[in-house]
């Protein structure tokens, strides 16, 4: 293990601690949002680099097979008037979420096109691999008064591969879900359904099941401060009429919420959810959220469009609002944290990087089952794919 000070990227040279300091206390990172109050990191305007499908039976297609095209309703002074309970739950297929994928889907992408990468060879060597729904976790942590989160990390051919572990306040939670909360989910799927066709200009059918197997991924590239990224995010719909057809800006992420009456329920959403939204939305560079509002027997009245790059307007002046520069600061301050943290290159060693809300993130290390993520397929394929030292003659050549 190189020392520390050595590390590439450490970028600068640590101060020998004095020898009484012996047991080392653990290193750990603050989320404090004050610490990260600063000007906007540079974030580099995401660009695809492909996709996937997941189909009905949850199998890989490195295909748009599943990607599905805006179509809302036409606005003729009537609300949509979508009935989200409808199908429940008899036409409910729930994928099974007992089946922990970590990376798996985007290695195999990442496996099929790692010849393909633009940024030449090495470029990859120098990046961090993830899914989006772990990057939106890290930049709302600063604001996070409930869920705690853990990451897990490892470093293979210089890259830095991040995966989710479920917490085990998220495995009773989700091993408990109270009916309404469980119904509540496929509202949100069967919004998607009422709102997308199959096909450019065709039209919705809400009449088939819900089958949350099914998932459309695209693939991105972009950079933080200095941390190349690729990473990996669901993306509900294109919208076939979108001023750019360039992917990501011609895609629409879908969402539902509780119809609102008053200023403090408004105010309440700008806080929370829709930090959440723009967090999901702005990291991989989709333009758009259209959100359904539900009234309470479960009908979607209203539809209303939130562009990213206007949503931190609603709680600019709130002095209990949120603020991009902090997520970001936060996120960027993480990776560096993470870099200089997994000095070893070993896909069976993994750091898991854990956090409370209140507290900070936290460090531990384990070897091979139960938290390292890297399967051997992917290991293999890409140890195969090495230069081989040229081999030096022997006498009987």
């Amino acid at each position: 293990m190189e020392p520390r000070g050595t590390k590439r990227g450490a970028g600068k040279i640590e101060v020998a601690e004095p020898r009484n300091k012996l047991p080392r206390s653990a290193p750990s990172l603050p989320t404090d949002p004050a610490l990260y109050s600063g000007p906007f990191p540079f974030y580099r305007r995401p660009s695809e680099l492909g996709c996937f499908s997941l189909d009905a039976q949850r199998q890989y297609h490195g295909d748009a097979r599943a990607l599905r095209y805006y179509s809302p309703p036409p606005t003729n002074g009537q609300g949509p008037n979508f009935d989200l309970r409808d199908g429940y739950p008899d036409r409910y297929q729930p994928r099974d979420e007992e089946l922990q994928e970590g990376l798996d889907h985007l290695l195999r992408w990442l496996l099929e096109h790692r010849g393909q990468l633009e940024g030449g060879p090495g470029w990859l060597a120098g990046a961090i691999v993830t899914w989006r729904g772990h990057l939106t976790k890290l930049l709302t942590t600063p604001y996070e008064r409930q869920d705690g989160w853990q990451l897990a990390a490892s470093r293979f051919q210089g890259t830095l591969y991040l995966s989710e572990v479920e917490t085990p306040a998220a495995r009773v939670q989700r091993l408990a879900r109270p009916p309404l909360l469980r119904e509540l989910m496929y509202m949100g799927y069967k919004f998607e359904q009422y709102m997308c066709a199959d096909k450019p200009g065709g039209s919705p059918d809400p009449s088939g099941e819900v089958n949350t197997n099914v998932a459309f991924c695209s693939v991105l590239r972009s950079r933080l401060g200095n941390h190349p990224l690729l990473f990996s995010g669901e993306v509900d719909c294109r919208d076939p009429q979108a001023p750019s057809t360039q992917p990501p800006t011609c895609y629409v992420e879908l969402k539902t919420s509780k119809e609102m009456h008053s200023p403090g329920q408004w105010r309440s959403f700008y806080r929370h959810k829709l930090l959440k939204w723009w967090a999901q939305s702005f990291l991989p560079g989709v333009p758009n959220v259209v959100a359904g509002f539900r009234n309470p027997e479960g009908f979607v009245c209203s539809l209303k469009t939130f562009p990213t790059m206007e949503m931190f307007e609603h709680v600019r002046n709130d002095r209990d609002g949120w603020n991009p520069s902090v997520c970001m600061n936060f996120c960027a301050a993480f990776l560096s944290f993470a870099q200089n943290t997994v000095v070893q290159d070993d896909p069976r060693l993994v750091h898991l990087f854990s956090w409370e809300p209140g507290g900070p993130v936290t460090v531990s290390v384990h070897q091979d089952a139960p938290y390292a993520f890297l399967p051997m397929w992917y290991v293999e394929a890409m140890t195969q794919d090495l230069p081989s030292p040229p081999k030096t003659p022997s006498p009987k050549d």
